[in-house]
């Protein structure tokens, strides 16, 4: 009991640790919370970023000083906040956050924020809100903002969607398109291009439905010069392919697919799937693990047997084997966790498995709160049957009776075998003085 409530503590004091180390008190983000959102934010005249954080993600600890460089330089001009998700998930909820960092502008319609998918940086951050605020002003002064100089790539035009298309300059490609690991399909116009202006609804729906897979970029080719030339622009409007992963300025590919929206979607959807990396299979070391996995549209609860009983070359065959499933259904958005045996207990006992079959696999599904059970062999066979069969409704589900208890906080796995306790000596011969 004493332990638990020794590593409680400890969960609660590194995030409590964790936050305070992004935003103190004296840096120009404001601290966002249920109390203040509303009167803040939405009930206030200003323009607002707002990032939707965790203390324990690791692209928010790096976006960190590059959206605090952003508050200072935007001071006086829009409003800069960050909401910690951990502790208020019910605003997290609100604006349906389901991964983090997630940025969002607030701007002439409060209630339907802006999401912001431009360059993680502070040059990037403030152009957007930049963007924002003139929008506004225009709207106060009873004026449509004026088009983009563009008549493509999401400016102007139906269907929705333009703010999910990146505009791209020769000063951002760079750091936006070629050093990011995300896919790309980059649009190179011109504004006088008939053909762009028919695309642009198009390419703005199609932006929108491929959102959090592909990204969709456009590029002025007669104002930024310097890029529209070192991919041989020569015609209007021509797209350009970046596969997902590291690249460089030689990657790009010729976009071979139709100029509607739907053909746009799944000749991107087919080439994502193609290159998408795998999930990683993460070892449940902290309640963050836990909670990311959880927000999946399925959670793998995998329990290995403990190092002492399998060692170190038997858990990296049940570790491949996990591996291979994630590959196989890598275009789902699932979860995949590990945690050796009784190491979380009330967690185990909560999806049927606990004491005893291990390895053991466990499905959650969390929107539904049920759960299923592996009951087939843990192989690279048995595993995708038992998952295509629960994907597919033929699975057998059981209601979770309560929510899923708290993981316990445990040191990563360092890959070795395990070693016995040390047992203390004892020296009879002390006993015999002492008779």
């Amino acid at each position: 009991m004493r332990n638990d409530i020794f590593f409680a503590c400890l969960g609660l004091l590194g995030l409590v640790l964790g936050a305070q180390s992004f935003y103190a008190a004296n840096d120009a983000v404001t601290q966002l919370t249920p109390d203040n959102f509303q009167s803040a934010v939405i009930s206030g005249s200003s323009v607002w970023v707002v990032e939707f954080y965790a203390p324990w993600c690791g692209h928010c600890q790096s976006l960190a000083p590059e959206y605090k460089k952003a508050a200072e330089a935007l001071k006086g001009v829009v409003r800069v906040g960050a909401v910690d998700c951990d502790q208020h998930k019910d605003l997290a909820g609100t604006y349906k956050v389901k991964g983090f960092p997630t940025i969002k502008i607030f701007a002439s319609n409060k209630r339907e924020p802006i999401d912001y998918n431009g360059a993680r940086t502070a040059e990037g951050i403030v152009e957007a809100a930049l963007k924002a605020a003139k929008s506004v002003v225009m709207d106060r002064l009873g004026k449509k903002p004026s088009e983009d100089s563009h008549g493509g790539g999401g400016g102007g035009g139906s269907g929705g969607g333009e703010e999910d298309v990146v505009q791209l300059t020769d000063k951002n490609f760079k750091d936006i398109v070629i050093n990011s690991q995300d896919m790309w399909l980059v649009e190179f116009f011109a504004p006088w291009c008939g053909h762009c202006k028919n695309l642009a609804p198009h390419w703005a729906s199609a932006a929108s439905k491929l959102k959090g897979k592909v990204r969709l970029g456009a590029l002025d080719a007669t104002t930024e010069t310097a890029t529209a030339g070192r991919y041989q622009v020569q015609g209007f409007p021509t797209i350009k392919y970046f596969p997902a992963g590291k690249k460089d300025f030689n990657s790009a590919e010729a976009y071979e697919g139709g100029r509607t929206s739907d053909d746009i979607v799944q000749w991107a959807l087919d080439k994502w799937s193609v290159n998408l990396p795998p999930p990683e299979v993460k070892q449940l070391v902290s309640q963050g693990v836990l909670d990311e996995c959880a927000q999946k549209q399925l959670c793998m609860l995998a329990f290995l047997p403990h190092i002492l009983d399998s060692g170190a070359s038997g858990r990296n065959v049940y570790l491949d084997t996990l591996k291979a499933s994630a590959e196989k259904f890598k275009q789902r958005s699932f979860g995949w966790v590990w945690s050796e045996a009784l190491t979380n207990p009330a967690l185990e006992s909560s999806v049927g498995v606990g004491g005893f079959g291990y390895p053991a696999l466990a499905t959650l599904n969390s929107r539904r709160k049920v759960y299923s059970i592996l009951t087939g062999p843990f192989s690279n066979d048995g595993i995708p049957e038992y998952v295509r069969e629960l994907v597919g409704g033929r699975g057998k589900t059981i209601p979770m009776k309560k929510d899923l208890p708290a993981a316990v906080p445990t040191e990563p796995w360092d890959g070795k075998d395990g070693q016995l306790p040390i047992e203390e000596e004892y020296d009879l011969d002390e006993d015999k003085d002492e008779l």
